[in-house]
């Protein structure tokens, strides 16, 4: 994307959000955001229905802003747009210190896992996602796949991930990364697991290698 196209979408971003002295919801961010990543890439509600797996009555939910979004919901559209997770729940923060208080942040739910969304970082070609997560252990995380790469360090607990039918079970310390594209999931051994999930990207990257629509120049 080139500069003035960023800063038209970035002005867009900020005229659609309601006003307020706090940042936007995760709510209202998904749905402007889910708005213009299906417009950009052409697609109906009805066809967005289709390739999800997400009920049309959902979607016009979620880009009203009054549907109620889970990590499923959210990776499931990450993966089917092929765009990044934070470009559907994207509020950067800016200045040169950055200070995210785990009150302020609002907990993205799965079935087995709270992700809090920490930070975005984008060098150059690639983007970074930085995430506090908990694996709470009532249930496995599960995901058919979606964009990036994903880094996890596990900080107290223990956690098994299992991705593409291969088996790690970490502790304190241990670190593990795969292709996000790949079938995956977390279950927590010893719950919870307190973890850092980082998520990377190439600036341009989708499922099938082309460049995003929302991206390219």
């Amino acid at each position: 994307m080139t500069s003035d196209r960023q800063t038209e979408r970035r002005s867009w971003l900020v005229d659609t959000l309601p006003n307020g002295d706090g940042a936007p919801s995760i709510r209202d961010m998904l749905a402007v955001n889910l708005r213009a990543a299906r417009s950009a890439r052409g697609l109906s509600l009805s066809e967005l229905s289709r390739r999800s797996g997400i009920g049309k009555a959902t979607l016009s939910q979620l880009e009203g802003g009054t549907g109620n979004p889970t990590i499923e919901t959210v990776f499931s559209l990450s993966r089917v747009l092929e765009v990044a997770i934070s470009d559907l729940l994207d509020h950067r923060p800016r200045g040169g210190l950055t200070v995210v208080r785990a009150a302020d942040v609002e907990v993205l739910r799965g079935e087995g896992v709270d992700l809090r969304p920490l930070r975005r970082i984008e060098a150059e070609n690639s983007v970074f996602e930085v995430y506090d997560q908990v694996v709470r252990g009532d249930a496995p995380q599960r995901s058919q796949g979606h964009v990036g790469v994903e880094h996890t360090v596990v900080q107290a607990g223990q956690l098994r991930v299992e991705v593409a039918g291969r088996t790690v079970d970490l502790g304190p310390g241990d670190y593990v990364a795969f292709d996000a594209r790949e079938p995956h999931s977390y279950t927590a051994l010893a719950a919870p697991v307190q973890s850092v999930l980082l998520l990377q990207y190439r600036a341009d990257e989708r499922l099938d290698g082309e460049p995003h629509p929302v991206l390219q120049d």
